[in-house]
């Protein structure tokens, strides 16, 4: 490196109508110590299942699972843009949560990171993968972790319109408005900084209140109020932490970014320019160190409530997303959700490919990020086997370039445990885990 040179953090890389805050590089300190990557996760889930036509079918290339031949494999039409990625990744099928295999078809999705184990009017969620990961790493990001869905906010139990939850299973509030997310994430806010410190210390003294009252509440109340306020205490303890982590990153600037990074304008009314605005979110928020967890479900699945139920019409598809998935064993009914199948995973790789291209400290930001895509049905209504694709972490030694099925007998937790101990992160378990997926590490 040469010494005599400096150059400054907030100097910005501009062109083609782009201005991005630089990562970190070597000439950016005269006595810079020595960094590691971050690792990171991202989490993506699609409702309804797929197309999965038989083998003797004329709509067989339809289906999602990748055709097996020998010790070989070859991606079908569905997953065919994977195809310039494949030593990049896995697909896994024969997967899933045993609890879910016991609940209804339109229930799954709000176990698909949790794992975890409720039935009827006892709803009570576990914490997902990504808020447990954040609860380990979220404190040196600004966020802890990006939350976002095509419908946005919570919905309701069983149907929730976001994949994280607390680590007492309340689940997190989803961003849903590209431009709300990029405000979040680089914008400066209405209120001067002055004006947020004394926002954030009237907030911190109230908590503090809050919590002195309620410890001398609990001990006159009984067994059930107890629970509910220890419920309420988490909540609180929750903003305690997140009023902490705004006060320490007050006085560092968010890096800046031009509103050309990403298509703002977009809204679900226009499906595919929609999807890429917010995968090109993740992709920034990762970039620049904003976050290393985040989540998006591309629609939830209770069917007729999901904005993301109208995304087909994109291709000139009739009808709806949950239409189509229980009409794929009718006719050409497998062509025409593979057809939507096809798109789904053509979004996936655009994302994947802008990571792999992205370069940072020896590798790519893909080397050092772990992406999760899959649904919580094979079929609608089908509760097993589920479809999934496991992509990058090279870095954190992850094995790709194959297609496993590991057995329904193996609890999808255990790949969580797997990318936990990829991410280093501390654990006994997670959910039903019976132990590590080893196929899909070096």
């Amino acid at each position: 490196m040469n010494k005599s040179w400096h150059l400054n953090r907030r100097t910005f890389l501009q062109g083609s109508g782009v201005a991005l805050a630089l990562p970190w590089m070597e000439c950016m300190s005269q006595a810079a110590p020595a960094k590691s990557a971050p690792k990171r996760l991202a989490s993506i889930y699609f409702p309804f299942g797929v197309s999965l036509p038989g083998s003797k079918s004329e709509y067989a290339q339809w289906n999602w699972f990748p055709e097996v031949t020998g010790e070989t494999f070859r991606f079908r039409k569905s997953l065919e843009s994977l195809e310039p990625l494949r030593e990049q990744v896995t697909v896994l099928g024969s997967l899933s949560h045993p609890a879910g295999r016991k609940m209804g078809g339109h229930d799954t999705g709000d176990i698909f990171l949790t794992g975890a184990s409720f039935r009827g009017a006892d709803y009570r969620n576990g914490i997902s993968l990504d808020q447990y990961i954040a609860n380990h790493v979220g404190e040196e990001t600004r966020f802890g972790s990006l939350v976002m869905s095509s419908d946005g906010g919570v919905g309701e139990p069983t149907r929730a319109t976001t994949l994280s939850f607390t680590a007492q299973g309340r689940p997190v509030p989803a961003l849903s408005s590209p431009r709300q997310i990029i405000d979040r994430l680089f914008g400066t806010g209405d209120a001067s900084s002055q004006a947020q410190r004394r926002l954030l210390k009237n907030t911190g003294s109230m908590l503090d209140l809050v919590l002195e009252n309620s410890r001398s509440m609990k001990n006159r109340l009984g067994r059930q109020d107890q629970r509910k306020l220890d419920d309420y205490l988490a909540s609180v303890r929750e903003i305690e932490q997140r009023v902490k982590r705004s006060t320490a990153w007050l006085d560092i600037p968010k890096p800046e970014m031009a509103e050309e990074v990403a298509n703002l304008a977009v809204d679900q009314s226009l499906p595919v320019e929609y999807m890429q605005a917010m995968y090109d979110l993740i992709f920034l928020a990762f970039q620049t160190d904003s976050t290393r967890v985040a989540t998006y479900m591309l629609g939830q699945v209770a069917g007729a409530t999901t904005i993301a139920n109208a995304f087909p019409a994109c291709l000139g598809l009739q009808g709806n997303w949950h239409g189509l998935a229980h009409g794929a064993g009718k006719g050409d009914g497998a062509e025409k959700l593979g057809r939507f199948d096809q798109l789904l995973t053509s979004q996936l790789s655009r994302f994947i490919q802008r990571l792999s291209e992205t370069q940072e400290y020896d590798g790519t930001l893909l080397d050092n990020t772990l992406v999760f895509y899959g649904s919580s049905n094979s079929k609608t209504h089908n509760n097993s086997n589920y479809p999934l694709i496991l992509a990058g972490g090279r870095s954190l030694g992850m094995k790709h370039n194959q297609f496993l099925t590991p057995g329904s007998h193996v609890p999808l937790s255990n790949l969580f445990v797997t990318l936990l101990d990829a991410m280093d992160i501390p654990h006994d378990g997670f959910a039903d885990s019976t132990g590590e997926l080893s196929e899909v590490r070096v």
